[in-house]
């Protein structure tokens, strides 16, 4: 399977697609293949698994993994939103390698949930071997498989998709700058990632807004890096005026809703408790000749030094949220952990004034119930709004919302992002109906919707 170019360009709000060319061709995915361990690392921080201060532990074979990476010694750590930030910024292979074995138990097991995660997406065309690119002949994917996994990191989780626009962080005593040269340079770029290996050539995802529209555009196979950067820019320019102008209809979601339960249905692996040690395995014996991870024109790592390479090895030695970014922290980012500290206090203070039967905890999602009715309660500027405002009606509620399931979905309204906080699962709308009186009743204003 050689490196040939193909390309997808998809309205963001519609589905449509704009441009296509070998679009459901096998390619390799390179690095690209870090989007789907992203989806399962943001699946698990929404499902409260894990956390963004979670430690991750590296393993030898993890620490083994071929460059492009962070260097981290087997036995070494570092946290979650840290090894995020890595394979966003640098496409860290040794940090990718190490999520997977926290959240799969194996790097095996995990390739086996990213498979089952692109069924379930919608992505026909996808095999997943290892969570970070590096080559396997078993690993393909197509340009409209990921576009999809682009639409779907985009609206499942609006809490986490910024981290897609970091243009660089902190690390030890490096500053990471981001591989993706558009980001800053192309007006309504704000992600999503570069991949490179000599087999696959260069590849790019690349989510862009412009007003109301939105597109997600895919390039694999370029023959250089500036080439594959050009080719995004003319299709961006090309087919951004060519989207629709009307936004997201009611906010529905495109990109195809995943199972929530999906990980744990498969019963391949068991998530550890918060720092469990992870299996210390052997080097891996995978040839990698052929690999120049890099995400950019020569292969080479696009770190910006600072006195050395970095010796992070615990938890300890990460810098503070503050220092962590370099300033390039978006807003939504910059709130991630305050929202969740406020959050868990919140929840602390209504335990001790209620009994545990009273309130059916909330694990809020970005994900709609495929089908049927929901209620809305409100409609926020932040997706941590819209997280409280679900917390809140569901403690007033009590039985009232005791099966419904609490979701957020994103929507643009005159440029601008908004989130709505609603509870699905009602199957009729009587049901959906019932359920908001209650609420009314409670002084929390809703209606239904389907």
């Amino acid at each position: 399977m050689a490196a040939k170019s193909a390309a997808i360009v998809i309205d963001a709000s519609t589905g449509k697609t704009l441009y296509s060319s070998s679009a459901d061709s096998r390619r390799y995915p390179a690095s690209l293949t870090k989007m789907m361990t992203l989806y399962l690392t943001f699946e698990a921080l929404q499902r409260g698994k894990i956390k963004l201060s979670t430690p991750v532990p590296f393993s030898a074979q993890a620490a083994t993994q071929a460059p492009t990476k962070l260097g981290v010694k087997a036995g070494g750590a570092i946290t979650v939103e840290q090894a995020i930030l890595s394979l966003i910024t640098r496409s860290a292979n040794d940090s990718s390698w190490a999520l997977a074995e926290l959240l799969g138990g194996s790097s095996s097991n995990f390739a086996r949930l990213m498979t089952a995660k692109a069924r379930s997406l919608g992505m026909t065309g996808t095999v997943f071997r290892n969570p970070n690119g590096l080559p396997d002949p078993g690993q393909f994917t197509t340009a409209r498989d990921m576009a999809k996994l682009g639409i779907a990191l985009r609206e499942h989780f609006p809490r986490y998709y910024p981290y897609f626009s970091v243009r660089s962080f902190k690390f030890g005593r490096q500053r990471i700058a981001n591989h993706n040269k558009l980001l800053g340079r192309v007006k309504g770029v704000d992600g999503i990632k570069t991949g490179y290996t000599r087999a696959s050539g260069f590849n790019l995802v690349s989510s862009a807004t412009d007003g109301k529209r939105r597109i997600v555009a895919v390039v694999l196979g370029g023959t250089s890096g500036a080439s594959r950067d050009r080719q995004m820019e003319e299709l961006i320019a090309t087919y951004m005026p060519r989207a629709s102008g009307k936004g997201a209809s009611g906010g529905d979601l495109i990109a195809k809703a995943a199972p929530a339960q999906v990980v744990d249905d498969l019963e391949v692996a068991q998530l550890p408790e918060h720092g469990a040690p992870t299996p210390v395995l052997k080097p891996s014996q995978e040839d990698d000749s052929e690999f120049a991870e890099g995400d950019s024109e020569d292969g080479a790592d696009e770190t910006v030094a600072d006195g050395g390479a970095a010796e992070v090895e615990t938890v300890a030695d990460i810098e503070p949220d503050t220092q962590r970014f370099g300033g390039a922290l978006p807003a939504q980012v910059r709130t991630l952990e305050k929202a969740e500290k406020a959050a868990a206090a919140r929840k602390a203070a209504a335990a001790g004034k209620k009994k545990v039967a009273d309130v059916d905890p909330i694990n809020t999602a970005s994900t709609a119930p495929r089908s049927g009715w929901s209620i809305q309660v409100a409609a926020t500027p932040t997706p941590a709004e819209a997280k409280t405002a679900l917390e809140n009606a569901a403690q007033k509620a009590g039985s009232a919302l005791r099966s419904a399931e609490a979701y957020t979905v994103a929507f643009d309204k005159g440029g601008t992002t908004y989130y709505r906080a609603r509870f699905g699962g009602f199957t009729t709308q009587t049901a959906a109906t019932k359920a908001c009186a209650a609420l009314k009743k409670k002084k929390v204003a809703c209606y239904a919707t389907r």
